[in-house]
């Protein structure tokens, strides 16, 4: 990582347990971090403002874009408060959560802000370990895509997905490695019903963090 430390680096923060843990990453492996956050009208937008906390409190300059029509492309439970989140049940091609094309959107938009602030590199914290059933979290996806965005834009860029081999106890060591153990724990929202911290207990979301959580106790320490 030490030919990265005096670059620039853009991170897609949508202020959630992974995101934010990456940030941490990226602070500790370049030189200026700066992030991005997207409003697609998902039920639980209040995990923006965690973000735009974080980010805030440890000077990091963080810019949110409106990308509302992804609402109104699809239909799914993160987009319409009328459908309830469930998991994936055998046989689904992927959760009622799946938001489509929502990475390889963000991710286009992200290298378009990159480049025009002469960014090479972009972080995002999809999990091909945790993926949940999203295509779009895989690492082929990513590569694929960085080919892709260099290609469209005719620039060199880099995308780090540092939790790409990471389950959730791992990530939460990762954290935990960082330092940043309690801010992840205590000030992310990862709930689908936008509660932040431990969450819900009860969606998909909170269920994997809460398990990972509980590895990570078992595994590495007590409580």
């Amino acid at each position: 990582m030490s030919s990265i430390k005096n670059e620039d680096v853009l991170v897609v923060l949508s202020g959630g347990q992974d995101s934010t843990t990456c940030l941490f990453w990226a602070k500790q492996n370049f030189r200026n971090v700066t992030a991005i956050g997207f409003d697609y009208g998902q039920r639980h937008k209040l995990e923006l403002e965690c973000a735009k906390r974080i980010c805030e409190e440890y000077d990091v300059n963080y810019e949110i874009l409106d990308m509302t029509l992804l609402n109104k492309l699809t239909s799914n439970s993160l987009t319409r408060s009328d459908i309830e989140v469930k998991a994936a049940k055998k046989g689904d091609s992927t959760p009622n959560s799946f938001v489509e094309g929502r990475n390889l959107v963000f991710l286009n938009f992200a290298a378009i802000f990159a480049k025009t602030h002469n960014i090479r590199h972009i972080v995002t914290g999809v999990s091909q370990s945790d993926f949940s059933g999203y295509p779009d979290c895989r690492d082929t996806f990513i590569k694929s895509l960085n080919v892709t965005l260099n290609l469209a834009m005719n620039y060199e860029f880099v995308i780090h997905t540092p939790l790409m081999w990471l389950d959730k106890c791992d990530t939460w060591k990762l954290s935990d490695d960082l330092g940043v153990f309690d801010i992840i724990k205590n000030k992310t929202l990862t709930c689908y019903n936008g509660i932040v911290g431990d969450g819900c207990g009860t969606c998909p979301s909170c269920l994997l963090r809460a398990k990972g959580l509980e590895e990570f106790y078992k595994k590495y320490r007590q409580r």
